[in-house]
């Protein structure tokens, strides 16, 4: 990773409002905070509550569309950047991003949202901010806010959301849209962020609970996905249940996705059920079943243009034979469907119980019975 500029040798907090210059690192210092108001080429990469303070770092517009990931995996020997106070990045983007809406994609994992994003970049009208690590940061804080270990208060939490979307919302002169897509497991800040952006709109993507489940356990990283975000899924989830659930060492591989899959379709349903109007569910295979139809659909409801020469374009792009978060691979809807139907044939019984634990907790469960049949065909 590169090496950020903080105290010391430069403490913003520290120094007068404008502060002369007199190192490289005081100067890199100076540049960001200057670019912040109106420039994505100074990204605000992290949020550490602890110190209330802001990673900022030089980016560009191709290091944006190459990006899969805007978490720590684009931080290399070579980035450039400077930890700021929250307060002071919240003065100088107040009202940076005004008449430039910020639109979202949430999902629950492994459903296509990449595709979606890289498809909107093609059109040449879209700053995509695919899985911008404060979100997620923002999202932890979001659970723990009515605790005593919360480090934020309401209006504290509330104020960092806002900056934040004000600093997504900065574009190019080219941008007439910037489109955000969130991490899997931050789908439960679709109702803060659409309470907090009365312009913005979002799609939600998600499967089917059989379909996904096939889907995550083809994967050969789906285990530590699963265990990795286990404790946080089953927490929200047990949260909304009076009836104990099994621990997460006691479930199966294939009962842990469905509960995976039950925990992030929960919140896919409360964003539904909460902005009816401007936000659409989106199932991954009716999308692949007819891919011109579904970007058509994104663009009008994202305000873009969906004329013919626009979708026939999107059609002909090499991103539909290309793996989204790896552009290097290819891989292609046959592909997918390939690799589905060997999951099913190599996975059958651990698909069967995860299907079989989601139908116990729905028969006792009416809210999960709900959730589980928006979802059914």
């Amino acid at each position: 990773m590169g090496s950020f500029v903080d105290s010391p040798p430069f403490n913003l907090s520290a120094c007068p409002e404008k502060p002369l210059a007199t190192s490289p690192a005081e100067f890199l210092t100076e540049q960001l905070r200057a670019l912040l108001p109106a420039s994505p080429d100074a990204y605000a990469q992290k949020l550490d509550p602890i110190r209330d303070a802001v990673l900022v770092i030089r980016f560009d517009a191709a290091a944006y569309r190459a990006a899969s990931f805007l978490d720590d995996r684009i931080l290399g020997p070579q980035t450039q950047g400077a930890w700021l106070p929250a307060g002071a990045v919240n003065e100088a983007v107040r009202g940076a991003a005004e008449g430039r809406i910020v639109h979202f994609i949430f999902h629950t994992g492994h459903v296509g949202s990449t595709l979606v994003s890289r498809l909107l970049d093609e059109t040449g009208d879209v700053l995509s901010l695919r899985e911008p690590l404060p979100l997620r940061t923002l999202a932890d804080a979001l659970d723990v806010l009515p605790l005593p270990e919360s480090l934020l208060s309401s209006a504290q939490f509330g104020s960092r959301l806002e900056m934040f979307i004000g600093l997504w919302g900065r574009g190019y002169a080219d941008t007439r849209r910037v489109v955000l897509k969130a991490t899997s497991s931050a789908g439960r800040m679709a109702v803060p962020l659409l309470e907090r952006s009365a312009a913005s709109r979002a799609v939600y993507m998600n499967l089917r609970a059989e379909p996904y489940l096939a889907a995550l356990l083809a994967g050969e990283n789906s285990p530590s996905d699963l265990r990795g975000h286990g404790p946080g899924r089953i927490r929200r989830l047990q949260s909304r249940l009076h009836t104990p659930l099994a621990p997460l060492h006691e479930l199966s591989i294939g009962e842990l996705a469905a509960m995976s899959w039950l925990s992030e379709s929960w919140a896919q349903h409360d964003a539904v059920e909460s902005f009816r109007e401007r936000l659409i569910a989106l199932d991954f295979d009716d999308f692949l079943a007819d891919v011109a139809a579904g970007m058509r659909t994104v663009l009008e409801h994202f305000g873009l243009t969906s004329d013919p020469p626009v979708i026939s374009r999107l059609m002909r792009s090499p991103v539909l034979t290309r793996y989204s978060k790896a552009p290097e691979y290819e891989y292609t809807p046959g592909t997918r469907a390939e690799v589905i139907a060997a999951s099913r044939r190599a996975n059958r019984e651990e698909i069967r119980r995860g299907m079989a634990w989601l139908d116990r907790i729905a028969g006792s469960n009416s809210a999960v019975a709900a959730v589980a049949n928006r979802q059914r065909p």
